[in-house]
């Protein structure tokens, strides 16, 4: 009887265990559809900054022909200090979404010391702060409430830092990674060069640049878009990591809930099993107990 209120235990842990998972997972589904709701209207926006740094790559064409372009479109195939932004969650319970994530920081930090590189890290969120403190690793820069929480002033005042010390010389190149969401079942992890501005993918527009509207310092324009445009986009890694996180818990809590249900099952199966043999125990007893009396 001992073993039958064990198996009842553990079955109604389990069922609460259940409730709590898939409470989980609706609230992971409603949180997901805002994010992906703030992520579609931040991709409204990137068309746009794509559209205004057209007008910039035109602009620093211009300028490389009388031989003085800017170091934040300069690409450097040999940096000797690399700084890497990463991002990941403040939370667990998310599969392997943030184990995702540091293993490709960890390869990207084997491969630029390899090649003699100094590589700087920054993080936003507290699973990588957590991993990377552990490991003994200098975190030059780290935030725990940021990922969880994107907000546009905090973003940039966060990214602020590493685009300082790349304007200073004292950073080679500004490298963002993230885990980001591809769709509802996936998520894919996204390497960016931040710094320098790579121009090989942008479509120079030949139509008259907004650039030439005002002010008239070229280099003031290109300063202060190049800026928003890197705001802008550790801003959207922000956002499309959350998006992504709540997508990632919510099959994580959906495969704990399918889990839970199948333990039950088998739990219940195991319960009935040990009570029939125990009402057959009990009936064996008393028949013997009858017969002997006979």
């Amino acid at each position: 009887m001992a073993n039958l209120k064990e198996i009842k235990l553990k079955i109604g842990s389990v069922k609460n265990t259940e409730k709590t998972t898939k409470a989980m997972k609706l609230v992971s589904s409603a949180k997901l559809t805002r994010t992906r709701q703030l992520s579609e209207q931040a991709r409204s926006y990137a068309i746009k900054i794509n559209e205004v740094l057209s007008d910039i790559a035109a602009r620093v064409s211009k300028v490389q022909d009388e031989g003085n372009i800017g170091r934040a479109f300069v690409q450097n195939d040999t940096p000797k200090t690399v700084d890497i932004v990463f991002v990941t969650a403040d939370k667990g319970l998310c599969g392997g979404f943030n184990m995702s994530t540091i293993k490709t920081v960890s390869k990207l930090i084997a491969e630029y010391e390899a090649k003699g590189t100094k590589v700087r890290l920054r993080a936003a969120g507290r699973k990588g702060v957590d991993f990377f403190t552990f490991q003994g690793k200098n975190l030059e820069q780290k935030v725990s409430d940021l990922s969880s929480a994107p907000d546009y002033e905090r973003a940039s005042s966060f990214i602020h830092s590493a685009v300082e010390d790349f304007k200073n010389e004292l950073t080679d190149k500004v490298i963002v990674v993230y885990n980001g969401f591809l769709n509802m079942l996936t998520q894919e992890i996204r390497v960016r060069e931040l710094l320098p501005v790579s121009l090989e993918k942008v479509e120079i527009s030949e139509s008259s640049s907004m650039l030439n509207i005002e002010p008239d310092d070229d280099d003031e324009v290109l300063r202060e878009l190049t800026d928003k445009y890197i705001d802008f986009n550790m801003y959207y890694a922000l956002i499309d990591s959350l998006a992504a996180e709540h997508s990632a818990r919510m099959q994580a809590m959906e495969a704990a809930t399918k889990n839970a249900k199948e333990k039950v099952n088998s739990l219940t199966v195991e319960y009935n099993k040990a009570r029939q043999a125990a009402i057959t125990t009990e009936l064996i007893e008393i028949i013997s107990g009858v017969e002997a009396l006979k």
